[in-house]
């Protein structure tokens, strides 16, 4: 895929940043695309304007505020704590984000004149979240090429990875200390290692310790 563009949707996250590192390597040109819908750590945005600007690649970032309007949850109502409902889904969940993110994307990429569309979402070792199924993002892809007439491929790197199996494949694409140091994963804004309390940090930091612990065991 050389001699393909691929747009990768892009948070500045640990998932997102290995997806791009991958991404890089796969197609000759890569740009990313970032969402500002009133996100708890608004620093992601940030992280996301930097973390392209040193790798080198095209940042784009939209508006998409209204979510905010739309649903109730602690990611973009800061009034709210971080929990888990009595469905089992965390606090954080965003009605419709992931749809609307890679909807958005496949807008951009077709104007862009791209047909490849990358994103981290992944179903194997997540938090339950309804739109990071295989199911929801094959039937997407189908959706999107209708509606726009146009051969759009959504990539899911990730979606049969677990967090261990994450760390492993961004070592193995010389990312590890880049993506440990550099991304922002933490709900509550800390960069790197993070909190160590929300569930973002929970996840990352079991994968993480797995990993490295296996590492030690070979």
């Amino acid at each position: 895929m050389k001699n393909e563009r691929a747009l990768v949707v892009f948070s500045g996250g640990q998932d997102s940043t290995t997806c791009l590192f991958q991404a890089l390597k796969q197609y000759e040109e890569v740009e990313v695309v970032t969402f500002n819908y009133g996100q708890r750590h608004a620093q992601e945005l940030e992280v996301a304007r930097d973390i392209a600007s040193e790798l080198g690649v095209k940042h784009h970032e939209l508006d998409l505020s209204l979510l905010s309007q739309l649903t109730s949850n602690s990611l973009t109502d800061h009034s709210q704590t971080i929990t888990t409902n009595e469905d089992g889904l965390p606090s954080t969940f965003v009605d419709g984000r992931n749809h609307l993110f890679l909807s958005f994307a496949a807008v951009l990429a077709k104007g862009r004149g791209i047909r490849h569309i990358v994103t981290g979402v992944c179903e194997t070792d997540f938090s339950g979240y309804p739109d990071c199924r295989d199911a929801f993002i094959k039937s997407l892809n189908v959706t999107l090429n209708l509606a726009m007439d146009y051969p759009f491929v959504l990539h899911t790197p990730l979606m049969w990875l677990d967090k261990k199996e994450t760390w492993a494949l961004a070592d193995s694409l010389g990312a590890f200390d880049f993506v440990r140091n550099r991304t922002l994963t933490c709900y509550n804004g800390v960069i790197g290692d993070g909190c160590g309390e929300c569930p973002a940090c929970e996840l990352r930091k079991n994968g993480l310790d797995a990993y490295i612990k296996e590492v030690q065991h070979t």
